[in-house]
C-alpha cells in the first residue's frame, strides 16, 4: 500500500471524494504543515498553527496510480484560489500536495506544469510530507455518517457529480 497526502479545502469534502475511488482502502482526515504538535480542530480553525486540513489516502497502486489520484485532486477542488475553497477561507483550506518520495514530487510537478500550460494560475503548494496528525474521531468519514448535514449537502454533491462524470473508470463498483 502507498500513501498520498492532499489538502484541497475542507477535509470532509476531499475525504468524501477519495473514498469513492477503487484501490483506495482508507482515507483519514487530519492536519499537516503547521508548527503545533497534536493540533485540535479549534486550534487550526483560527489559522495560527498554519496547519492545512488534509487527507491521508492509503491506496493500492496496482489499482490506481498516484497520477490518477492527482487528476482527481485537481478536478475536484479549485487549485487557483489561494487559501480558499468556496466559502471556506483561511490558510487551513489551502491547496497542497505533500509528497512522500521523489516519484510523487515529479508527478505532482508534471501535473502542475500541465495545468499551467493550459493557462491556469495554480497556487497549489508542493512540499515534502510533514508529520500528519489525524483529526478528531468525529471528523472521520464525516459525510457518510452525516449525509444531511447542511454544509455537506451544499459542498460535497457537486464534487461527487464531477467525480462521477469525469472518472467513472476509477470508481468503486
Amino acid at each position: 500500500m502507498q500513501h498520498a497526502l492532499f489538502g484541497g479545502g475542507c477535509f470532509w469534502c476531499t475525504e468524501a471524494v477519495f473514498l469513492q475511488l477503487k484501490g483506495v482502502s482508507a482515507v483519514t482526515s487530519g492536519y499537516a504543515g503547521g508548527h503545533v504538535q497534536q493540533p485540535s480542530y479549534e486550534q487550526i480553525c483560527n489559522g495560527d498553527t498554519q496547519h492545512a486540513e488534509v487527507i491521508l489516502v492509503q491506496y493500492d497502486e496496482t489499482q490506481i496510480s498516484f497520477a490518477q489520484l492527482l487528476d482527481v485532486f485537481f478536478a475536484t477542488h479549485d487549485p487557483t484560489t489561494l487559501n480558499r475553497q468556496g466559502n471556506d477561507v483561511g490558510t487551513q483550506y489551502r491547496s497542497v500536495i505533500y509528497y512522500f518520495n521523489d516519484t510523487q514530487q515529479q508527478q505532482a510537478e508534471q501535473a502542475i506544469d500541465a495545468l499551467k500550460a493550459e493557462g491556469l494560475k495554480i497556487v497549489t503548494e508542493l512540499s515534502p510530507a510533514p508529520i500528519f496528525y489525524p483529526a478528531e474521531d468525529y471528523h472521520q468519514n464525516f459525510f457518510a455518517r452525516n449525509p444531511s448535514q447542511g454544509y455537506c449537502n451544499f459542498a460535497i454533491p457537486p464534487k461527487l457529480m464531477k467525480l462521477h462524470s469525469k472518472f467513472q473508470d476509477l470508481l468503486k463498483d
